[in-house]
């Protein structure tokens, strides 16, 4: 079971993305635990075992920030492209995930 979590402004406009994923991760055979969360709790959570980190295109502004942490964890972080970021990009961000694993 790999951990994702990922980053945007408020946590919950991620749902939909999260569920994309999860969809095609279960059509490839991959177990995944997806979670998005908003920008004010990244610090805290980023510290309890994910394997990648996530930034939603909305917030990379603030990726030097969360880099810094990542970086510090030895978690692999990257922002998600505007195509990924929809309803229909689980399969563009599952490709990215495989890949920064």
């Amino acid at each position: 079971m790999k951990k994702i979590l990922l980053v945007c402004s408020g946590g919950m406009s991620s749902a939909i993305v999260v569920k994309s994923i999860e969809k095609e991760a279960l059509k490839a055979g991959m177990e995944l635990e997806v979670k998005a969360i908003g920008t004010g709790q990244y610090e805290d959570e980023v510290r309890g075992g994910w394997d990648v980190v996530l930034v939603a295109p909305q917030v990379r502004h603030r990726m030097p920030v969360f880099e810094a942490t990542a970086k510090e964890l030895g978690i692999p972080i990257e922002v998600i492209s505007p195509q990924g970021y929809s309803p229909m990009g689980g399969p563009k961000v599952l490709a990215q995930i495989k890949k920064m694993l």
